[in-house]
């Protein structure tokens, strides 16, 4: 477990008193730079809880050093395969966009230590993501038809 945690878990107390649900802000983001997603969000309320939630749970499993989220982010790469071809660059940007729309919801509790945290488990994300990206293309190219998956 990392000393993130601790900064972390209170970020998270501090959004949670606000009451601000940080995923309207960050799907205004993250659409904003990638407008042609947009169609593949066939329900977009569920989809923005899901993808939050699970952005903001890896980062906290990864601080924590949880065994889940690799595998996690492993299945989730392969099965975001299935909205067409997703780069790396909008994997990070959510990812970012994610702590970005957290620091402004938690205002003067969000500390320079606390997006130290945040960012470093960012980035350890990022470079899962990476991972499970190259994993996936050497298993199974893109274009690879449905028998191979």
């Amino acid at each position: 477990m990392t000393g993130d945690v601790s900064a972390m878990e209170a970020s998270l107390l501090a959004v949670a008193e606000t009451g601000i649900d940080i995923r309207h802000a960050l799907f205004e983001r993250f659409l904003a730079a990638f407008p042609e997603r947009r169609p593949a969000f066939l329900n977009l309320d569920a989809a923005s809880r899901r993808m939050t939630d699970e952005t903001l749970q890896a980062m906290l499993g990864l601080a924590q050093d949880e065994g889940w989220v690799w595998p996690q982010i492993a299945e989730l790469v392969v099965t975001h395969r299935n909205y067409g071809t997703l780069g790396a660059e909008e994997y990070e940007a959510f990812i970012d966009m994610a702590v970005d729309a957290l620091a402004d919801a938690a205002g003067a509790a969000w500390s320079p230590g606390c997006d130290a945290a945040w960012r470093d488990q960012a980035t350890a994300l990022k470079a899962m993501i990476h991972r499970a990206l190259a994993e996936w293309q050497a298993a199974i190219p893109t274009g690879a038809g449905a028998s191979a998956i």
